[in-house]
């Protein structure tokens, strides 16, 4: 008798199996938590001077993740990707950051929302940009905003937002047999931070640290920096673990799918806005306890910020093709959450796409940096489309798609004394080749570069072909001569469009823009 209700329910809602269960109460709540700006430094995955007992947590209950990737290293395109489940490069104005989000672009708590369910955010959404308007009102990419609620920071710099309180008074304003989505977007680690707050409030140590990455000088300024974004990490994931426990408490936990991931790597020269291993490279951990039957796996497919938006359609019961979302290449997790293997679960989840274009306004003629790539669980291939472009931004106006930190002030002292500029040279130098090829099971900090090796040719030839047809498959405008097109993009900031030349012109002044030191302008145009 219930196997008959379950196909008469199924058929009528179009759904494709009789596991995808439709009655409001058995649909799972989704609680998708995204910090702003860390790489895999996650304790889960053995970093000791960042503990995440959170995370971890998740990880423990659930499955981690250790070939997560965000398709585009930067804040509001890699959010784009989430929240659409397509690349950037399909995404038109919306692969760029600081732009008006297009309109024809639904995103799936939109989506949640004409099926059913509350939807509603605290901390950093999407953005920076402008999502526009639906009938005269802001568009609500994700839902209403739950942010007034506030609480005295462990340290300055941090948001004075409490995201867990604020989660509590959400789940106060629903009832019990209510659908949820809830986004959690630490506004944690994104600069700035308060110098030396990890040694003075957590009581870190510099030698904690037991490998500096080889693309930074190795001194007590940069281990200062790192322990500093170790402690913005566990803010972040403090008020994850104050989440879990209401959702205990209040007996939702079973029937909810938390994430917990970041929407890109560190804020440090060579992670955030490039597109290398500390870039893209991202922590992932998703638990479910009624869902997931073989908890406390570790998954090492290939995995895509493309994937979550079908992914939470299709655990809510509701077909990707009839939500009115634009296709998407991402592939439902259900595979992997499903089965009782870890490792590789799915052979066909064997690599993923990467890609930018522009980001800040940090260059002439409102160009971007456009690269293109490919990753697998053991190497990287990336192809830079105009070597002639300063990838970091333009010098003299301050580099400014690297953060303003320590770290980049450190690099740069070094550069201009002439004290070292190998380090000046990986984050800000040009690139010296269109082709960059990493092995980055052996060299995860992409600093030895094998497309000439011969040895390597056949291998890197592949990787290039497959990524190009996939590329031509989902229609990527820099496949058909067109890239220019992403340059001709605005902003959704009036200062943006030709910022260079009117920074040039004086019209602004490196002390304006909010997010670089004064500092990190160079006083003469380099070559």
């Amino acid at each position: 008798m219930m196997k008959s209700i379950c196909a008469i329910i199924l058929l009528a809602l179009g759904l494709n199996a009789c596991n995808q269960t439709t009655e409001s109460s058995e649909r799972p709540n989704i609680l998708f938590c995204i910090m702003d700006d860390a790489s895999i430094h996650m304790s889960a995955y053995g970093y000791d001077w960042c503990q995440t007992p959170s995370f971890d947590k998740i990880a423990e209950m659930g499955i981690l993740f250790t070939n997560a990737y965000t398709p585009n290293a930067k804040c509001a395109p890699s959010r784009s990707s989430v929240l659409t489940g397509r690349n950037s490069w399909q995404l038109e104005e919306a692969a760029n950051h600081i732009v008006n989000f297009p309109a024809k672009f639904k995103t799936f708590p939109e989506v949640l929302r004409e099926n059913g369910y509350v939807t509603a955010k605290t901390g950093k959404g999407w953005g920076p940009g402008d999502p526009g308007l639906i009938d005269g009102e802001t568009r609500l990419l994700i839902g209403k905003a739950y942010d007034q609620i506030k609480t005295k920071p462990w340290a300055n710099g941090m948001s004075n937002e409490d995201y867990a309180a604020n989660f509590d008074a959400f789940l106060d304003s629903v009832g019990q047999d209510q659908n949820w989505f809830f986004w959690y977007g630490a506004r944690e680690p994104h600069r700035r931070y308060e110098y030396g707050s990890g040694k003075r409030i957590a009581d870190k140590k510099l030698s904690d640290i037991d490998s500096v990455p080889a693309f930074f000088p190795d001194n007590e300024i940069i281990r200062n920096d790192m322990l500093d974004y170790a402690l913005e990490i566990e803010y972040a994931d403090a008020h994850l673990g104050r989440m879990l426990e209401s959702l205990e408490k209040k007996g939702m936990l079973e029937n909810t799918i938390v994430v917990m991931t970041s929407d890109h790597g560190m804020p440090f020269p060579r992670c955030k806005a490039q597109e290398y291993e500390y870039s893209n490279h991202v922590p992932l951990a998703i638990m479910w306890p009624k869902g997931i039957k073989h908890p406390g796996r570790t998954v090492k497919d290939m995995v895509s910020f493309i994937d979550f938006a079908p992914t939470f359609l299709e655990l809510a019961g509701i077909p990707f093709e009839e939500s009115g979302m634009q296709p998407s290449p991402g592939i439902p997790l259900s595979d992997i959450l499903y089965a009782d293997k870890e490792g590789q679960v799915n052979p066909e989840r064997d690599i993923l796409l990467i890609g930018k274009e522009r980001h800040d306004y940090s260059r002439p003629k409102n160009q971007g940096f456009p690269i293109r790539g490919i990753v697998s669980d053991d190497y990287m291939y990336l192809y830079n489309y105009d070597i002639s472009l300063w990838p970091a931004g333009n010098p003299e106006i301050g580099y400014l798609d690297i953060d303003g930190s320590p770290t980049k002030t450190e690099i740069l002292r070094q550069f201009r004394t002439g004290e070292n500029d190998y380090y000046w040279n990986l984050s800000m130098g040009k690139r010296e080749s269109s082709e960059e090829f990493f092995n980055i099971t052996e060299d995860e900090e992409c600093i030895h570069n094998l497309a000439d090796d011969p040895d390597m040719a056949a291998l890197k030839q592949s990787m290039k072909e497959r990524m190009e047809s996939m590329l031509k498959e989902q229609q990527d405008p820099r496949m058909f001569g067109k890239g220019d097109v992403f340059n001709s993009y605005g902003y959704s900031l009036e200062k943006g469009w030709n910022y260079y030349e009117r920074f040039m012109d004086g019209e602004f002044t490196i002390e304006g823009t909010g997010w670089v030191n004064p500092g990190d302008q160079e006083m003469s145009i380099l070559d």
